[in-house]
């Protein structure tokens, strides 16, 4: 049945029984594709109703949806007519894990991160009704679907408080499965688990009809009360939280029920106020392993299934892995330092910590903002927080960073991980503007790890350095086998470290790898020495601040410099370099920059990714060779490779 779908408007001729025939398929086909390639599972499970009766109820082809926290995207782009991308997953040409505008127009916005769907719905209310010639004017209907706990974000209340002053049809969808990625935390989570307990349909119709005319708005719920439906004026929901933002708010409703959830929505999608429908779904539904545990299964690696049981795929041992371990042994040697994270316990490895620290663990839920003005206090109280969150995270807290951290130069300790090119979850997940972004605050430190005996080192100096702040970044990867170093030394503030001696007292090139693109340094290395080249490969450890005397020492000596990093090259490590020689007034036109490119890299592999953008061995081989041959004193400028379609040297 599933194959046969096209478009959402296939939906229309079946029965409710063969759209829960169709439900099932599509979530054998999801669990099927994810256990190959990985992905979100349980968020997509959960929401496989409530997809079906959407596309069945509105026309998305002309009508808005939008959507939080966008990992719950896949029910949705099978109804769309993709379902033959599915196979390739998170891969090239294949199906995107997230919305994705140049996959489909039926997804509007690129989106991986929470609490913006209803700000960027009320816009485009607001802008069709100004286009359509007034307000209320406009035939397309907008919804927004948020998911996982990110209503409580600060954006996405910030959105419902300027939506609750809108004069037209505007329905938010409250996928309230009582699950963050992770279990959900604060006063808005013990909110909803007191509504999911206690407000049944029969509650809320005794309070609900009492209540009308203290509602904002109240007589046009008045209205709505007497020419409603019995179904609709028992759902309506008096004593809702967001009734006091401007809604009209009904619910909660059985997610899972077909019947119901097109009657409802049929019911709602033309009343012309803020509505917000309460929807109660269980994430991961489907399968007993992945209802049971949806925080293992919420973004799981490849996975076999056993019966009810399933196991996830051996990959080796993982930064996130080597995190958590080198962190708990700091923690034991230190009973000042917290740990913080935001929302995300399992992908920052937090939750293995807590496990010998449960009172030193804190997850303050999807709100990065808020974690790090917390922990910004904490430091002010005297405590020593490490805040451990995903590259693409920590953006959402840069003014905080800027104004309560670095301000007030306090030692808050920022440990990010997914740095670089994240693989499957492609553009809106990449690392790529962490050295960038806060290179410009005074004083800030920031480190990388290329290896897990090197990530104790940089956090064991994190833990003793209380001048400034301090932010490290390591990838989404495994650490290696075999580290170049088993005991490196100790990290000292501003110094690279020499892991590949060149043969003579002055290589032909020394190369100065931030972050794990050391270790394609050092098989570039091996590669051109056996072409008679002499390499000497540098862990540069710091991006602020560099090395300045080891800059000046190569440059003075006549030594070429190839930076390397897996990050953007506009103010990146590079880019750091090239200041620091022109501070000394030294020449660069010897400095060569290779990193991410300016332009959006789409989901596949991490190697993969590596490779199309020339930060593989084989092309960064190839550049060094070009890049010898054309370094000449005489050139008189820097070489920056800005994209690998740009001749090396040449740009």
């Amino acid at each position: 049945m599933l194959e046969a779908i096209q478009t959402p408007a296939d939906l229309d001729g079946l029965s409710c029984e063969q759209l829960d025939d169709l439900a099932a398929e599509m979530r054998q086909a999801i669990c099927d594709q994810v256990s190959k390639t990985g992905g979100h599972l349980a968020p997509n499970l959960g929401v496989v109703e409530l997809s079906i009766a959407l596309h069945r109820v509105f026309d998305f082809g002309h009508d808005r949806l939008l959507f939080d926290v966008g990992h719950q995207c896949y029910p949705h782009k099978l109804l769309t007519g993709r379902y033959g991308k599915l196979g390739k997953l998170r891969s090239r040409g294949g199906m995107a894990g997230f919305p994705e505008p140049t996959e489909s127009d039926y997804d509007l916005f690129a989106v991986g991160h929470a609490g913006t769907a209803v700000s960027t719905a009320v816009g485009m209310a607001r802008g069709d009704d100004l286009l359509a010639g007034g307000v209320g004017r406009s035939d397309r209907r907008t919804v927004a679907l948020v998911g996982d706990a990110s209503i409580v974000n600060g954006v996405a209340l910030e959105g419902l408080n300027n939506a609750g002053t809108l004069k037209r049809q505007f329905l938010v969808i409250l996928n309230d499965n009582g699950m963050s990625i992770a279990k959900p935390q604060g006063g808005m989570a013990t909110y909803f688990d007191r509504i999911r307990v206690s407000s049944t349909f029969s509650e809320i119709k005794r309070a609900g009809k009492k209540m009308l005319d203290k509602l904002p708005g109240g007589s046009v719920v008045e209205e709505i009360y007497h020419r409603g439906s019995d179904m609709l004026r028992t759902a309506i929901a008096s004593d809702h939280l967001f009734e006091h933002f401007g809604f009209l708010c009904i619910g909660p409703i059985d997610g899972h029920d077909l019947p119901t959830l097109i009657d409802m929505l049929e019911e709602v999608r033309d009343i012309d106020r803020p509505v917000l429908l309460h929807v109660k779904t269980v994430k991961g539904k489907g399968f007993e392993f992945s209802a049971d545990d949806p925080t293992k299964f919420h973004s799981p690696k490849p996975f076999v299934v056993n019966g009810c049981r399933a196991e996830l795929k051996s990959s080796g041992r993982s930064f996130t892995s080597a995190f958590a371990d080198a962190l708990t042994d700091q923690m034991k040697l230190d009973d000042k330092i917290v740990a913080i994270t935001a929302a995300m316990p399992d992908g920052t490895g937090l939750s293995r910590v807590a496990r010998d620290f449960p009172d030193r663990v804190l997850d303050t839920g999807i709100c990065e903002s808020h974690a790090m003005d917390m922990a910004a206090g904490m430091a002010k109280a005297g405590a020593k927080p490490f805040f451990a969150v995903y590259s693409t995270f920590a953006q959402r807290a840069l003014d905080q960073v800027f104004q309560e951290v670095s301000l007030q130069n306090l030692p808050v300790r920022i440990c990010m991980d997914r740095a670089g090119f994240v693989g499957g979850d492609g553009a809106v997940h990449h690392g790529f503007m962490d050295v960038s972004m806060f290179s410009a605050l005074p004083n800030l430190v920031q480190l990388a790890a290329i290896d897990e005996p090197n990530l104790r080192a940089a956090l064991g100096f994190m833990a003793r350095h209380d001048a400034s702040a301090s932010a490290i970044r390591y990838p989404r990867d495994n650490v290696a086998e075999l580290p170049v170093q088993d005991d490196p030394p100790p990290f000292q503030l501003g110094k690279a470290n020499l892991i590949r001696a060149a043969r003579s007292t002055k290589p032909d090139l020394a190369i100065l790898g931030y972050g794990v693109l050391a270790y394609s340094a050092l098989e570039v290395a091996q590669r051109l020495d056996a072409e008679g080249i002499d390499v000497a490969v540098y862990d540069a450890r710091f991006a602020k601040p560099v090395d300045g005397e080891l800059i000046e020492r190569l440059i003075a000596a006549g030594t070429p410099i190839l930076t390397l990093e897996d990050h953007a090259t506009t103010g990146g490590f590079g880019h750091a370099v090239l200041a620091e020689a022109h501070a000394r007034s030294l020449p660069t036109h010897c400095v060569q920059i290779l990193g991410m490119p300016q332009r959006w890299i789409a989901q596949d592999s991490r190697p993969n990714q590596l490779a199309e953008v020339g930060l593989d061995v084989d092309a960064i081989t190839s550049a060094a060779r070009n890049y010898l041959a054309d370094c000449a004193p005489c050139n008189g400028r820097s070489h920056v490779l800005m994209d690998e379609t740009v001749p090396v040297g040449k740009g």
